[in-house]
């Protein structure tokens, strides 16, 4: 197997145990209050991914820290809206919602850029829309709470990608990432002892629940990503991060008894169809700028 075959399989592994994540998420809310998971969580993965590598974070330096904290922030944000919201929506919707971010991408750079989204981006959104509509409206034509939590979540995880972008093309990568857990720990510390009382799992499910979270879910995923990027396509990451609620609906049937509804299927394929669309442009944009290259070099 190629280098890059070796990378897109080990995307996939990260993808699954993401998708996996919102159940350990129901799981870890059974016992604990949401800031003292989150901050357990990112404690347990700052400290499992630093001990790993411990050189690196030797040589930080202001920037790397400024840079991890705005961003740390930010994921303490994604991972305290998605507690919030899954307390009163389920993983599969959430799974579908928070994939919104493969579409909000596009559409925040356009802004930036100051120019319309194009075609297909525009067929992206229109079918996510019409995705999560199906998903979260009910009855009466209101909104669960959850599923409003949840999109914004989806929004500040958008633009936690942009900011990432060009943040790490300035500082040291690893470093960058892990100090990003350290300060969304500390956050979530902060307003665990402010708000809610600080207690570790008292039970064999939470304390898989927090370590699945933290080891696995965010350390081994973290790094994982990390270093399949190195040997794979932004459009093959994200293509293969658009099965993520797949894998999160797939583990909320297995393991916490979610049903596969009617809805759950014509709005997550709605999704999952935008969010295709929306990566195989890329990938068409790409081989253009590779052919484009290719015919100036033989010029």
């Amino acid at each position: 197997m190629s280098n890059q075959g070796k990378a897109n399989l080990l995307m996939v592994i990260v993808t699954m145990f993401w998708g996996l994540s919102y159940t350990f998420m129901v799981m870890g809310l059974e016992t604990l209050a949401v800031f003292n998971v989150v901050a357990l969580r990112c404690i347990i993965a700052f400290l499992a991914a630093g001990i790993i590598f411990y050189k690196r974070m030797l040589k930080v330096n202001f920037k790397t820290l400024k840079y991890a904290a705005i961003q740390g922030l930010l994921l303490f944000i994604v991972f305290a809206l998605s507690l919030f919201g899954l307390e009163t929506t389920s993983v599969s919707n959430a799974g579908f919602i928070l994939s919104l971010t493969v579409v909000l991408v596009p559409i925040f750079s356009s802004f930036i850029e100051k120019k319309l989204p194009s075609k297909a981006v525009s067929f992206a959104i229109v079918s996510t829309m019409i995705g999560i509509t199906v998903l979260t409206v009910q009855h009466s034509f209101t909104f669960q709470t959850g599923d409003i939590l949840v999109a914004i979540a989806a929004l500040c995880y958008s633009i936690y990608l942009l900011l990432n972008g060009n943040f790490t093309r300035n500082v040291e990568s690893i470093s960058y990432g892990i100090y990003q857990l350290g300060f969304a720990g500390i956050y979530a510390l902060v307003l665990t002892l402010l708000f809610e009382t600080p207690t570790l799992p008292n039970s064999t499910t939470s304390w898989i629940a927090i370590l699945g979270l933290g080891i696995i879910c965010s350390a081994f995923c973290f790094v994982g990503q990390t270093v399949a990027q190195q040997y794979t396509s932004a459009t093959h990451t994200g293509l293969i991060f658009s099965l993520e609620p797949i894998f999160a609906a797939m583990f909320a049937m297995m393991f916490i008894g979610e049903g596969i509804t009617v809805k759950l299927l014509i709005g997550g394929s709605f999704i999952l169809i935008g969010n295709l669309v929306a990566q195989f442009e890329q990938l068409h944009i790409l081989r253009f700028m590779r052919k484009h290259e290719q015919e100036k070099v033989m010029h």
